[in-house]
């Protein structure tokens, strides 16, 4: 190739980039002012092009806490494709905060991957639920503590390739011990762990479990805005 087409093609890439990071030539930096950097899902005019159209959906099989569903779709090039799809009713957990910094954490053992987890205690929504109250039920079913003050952190779809599970996060602090109430089928322990050793093993993969992963660093994250107020 010689010295112009080099020079194209290296222009074409640029330009390229331009167009999908928001680069701008001759901006420092490589920015485009006034323009943000992160455009969320379905917001771009671009996102239309890549929906599919849900051209039925049954129920493959029905569980105690979730169904599985078989849709067929139709992708976005007009061909067909089966989709399945676990239809789950959404949950919520809660990162518990002591006075003394150390947070509530469930230690139970976990089918799926034959092991005992420590997690952030969480549980399904009922039917029709505020995951506010759910969120406050399990905290206090499964540790025996009731918050004085809870709030909300943030929402996790767990594994959107698929599953429609979202998880509500809540920040609970003033905590009062009364005794805890698990369900017949639920068997935990309870410890409280310094919020500092739990993020370390966050941040050393030894702790796996997503809401804990979230909910520990999102505490961790807003602690540091904070600055030392009061959470």
């Amino acid at each position: 190739m010689d010295e112009k087409n080099e020079e194209l093609v290296d222009a074409q890439i640029v330009e390229e980039d331009s167009r999908m990071y928001g680069h701008a030539e001759g901006e420092p930096g490589g920015e485009v002012a006034d323009e943000p950097a992160l455009v969320l899902g379905d917001d771009d005019p671009h996102d239309t092009e890549l929906h599919e159209k849900i051209l039925s959906e049954e129920c493959a099989w029905k569980g105690k806490i979730l169904d599985v569903h078989r849709l067929e779709v139709e992708l976005p090039n007009g061909h067909r494709s089966a989709r399945d799809i676990v239809r789950h009713p959404g949950a919520a957990a809660v990162v518990a905060l002591t006075e003394s910094g150390k947070i509530i954490v469930v230690r139970q053992y976990r089918t799926a991957i034959d092991r005992v987890t420590v997690e952030i205690p969480a549980g399904k929504l009922d039917p029709g639920e505020d995951p506010l109250d759910c969120a406050k039920r399990e905290l206090h079913e499964e540790t025996g503590f009731r918050a004085g003050r809870i709030r909300f952190l943030t929402s996790i779809v767990t594994s959107c390739g698929f599953c429609d599970e979202i998880i509500h996060i809540y920040l609970a602090t003033k905590l009062e011990f009364d005794a805890p109430n698990p369900d017949d089928d639920e068997f935990v322990n309870v410890d409280l762990v310094p919020l500092h050793e739990l993020i370390d093993a966050v941040l050393d993969g030894k702790i796996e479990d997503a809401k804990t992963v979230v909910g520990a660093l999102a505490c961790d994250s807003i602690a540091h805005r904070l600055g030392g107020t009061e959470l």
